[in-house]
């Protein structure tokens, strides 16, 4: 196991273990490729120390497949890990309008929202990802004020992982590690759309 350190070690009274087991907020921002990957690969490890994953998807649609979900559900179903739970809040809000009103949208994220909120109290996961749950934050539909404090305020040992493009300024001062993905060159600069194996 790597044995790096800390360029600091506060006075917090905390042992080494306490600190490194400390739950985690983790935010996966910026205008890059690579969040919602980079999510999936630590549900991954989490899934194979035995944790119990809740993904949930909030702006792809719920008719999207896409292989991080195939795989992570056989992982799940495997027995060899932890579950895989695997929730999209209703049909998804993307690039492109999907049929139903904002209100609807809007509606379908409070909800999500308000399910999350539900299993962090039941300690229901060790580790969720909260895919492009950035989102619904900055079009109002979730209050990043009770986001916040609810991901503050959970109890026991639960790990959440946010992505999504633009993150709120208040979430980015409450998480413990923020990777910001950084576009230099993408294929669809050129006009190449999106691929099988790639993409999704």
């Amino acid at each position: 196991m790597p044995q790096g350190k800390p360029a600091y070690v506060p006075d917090d009274g905390l042992t080494t273990r306490q600190r490194r087991n400390r739950p985690l907020l983790v935010v996966h921002t910026g205008a890059g490729k690579g969040k919602s990957t980079a999510a999936f690969g630590l549900a991954t490890r989490g899934w194979a120390q035995g944790w119990d994953i809740g993904v949930f998807q909030f702006v792809k649609s719920a008719k999207w497949r896409i292989g991080e979900e195939k795989a992570l559900r056989v992982l799940g179903e495997s027995g060899e890990g932890g579950r895989v739970t695997w929730n999209k809040m209703g049909e998804g809000w993307s690039w492109i309008q999907r049929p139903g009103t904002e209100a609807d949208h809007a509606a379908d994220a409070a909800e999500g929202w308000e399910q999350i909120k539900r299993d962090l109290a039941a300690e229901t996961y060790r580790l969720y990802v909260l895919d492009e749950f950035t989102y619904p934050i900055k079009w109002g539909w979730i209050d990043v004020a009770d986001v916040v404090q609810t991901l503050r305020d959970r109890p026991g040992a639960q790990h959440v992982i946010i992505t999504g493009r633009d993150a709120h300024p208040d979430l980015l001062d409450a998480a413990d590690l923020v990777t910001e993905m950084t576009k230099i060159r993408h294929p669809m600069d050129t006009g190449q759309k999106g691929q099988r194996g790639i993409e999704w």
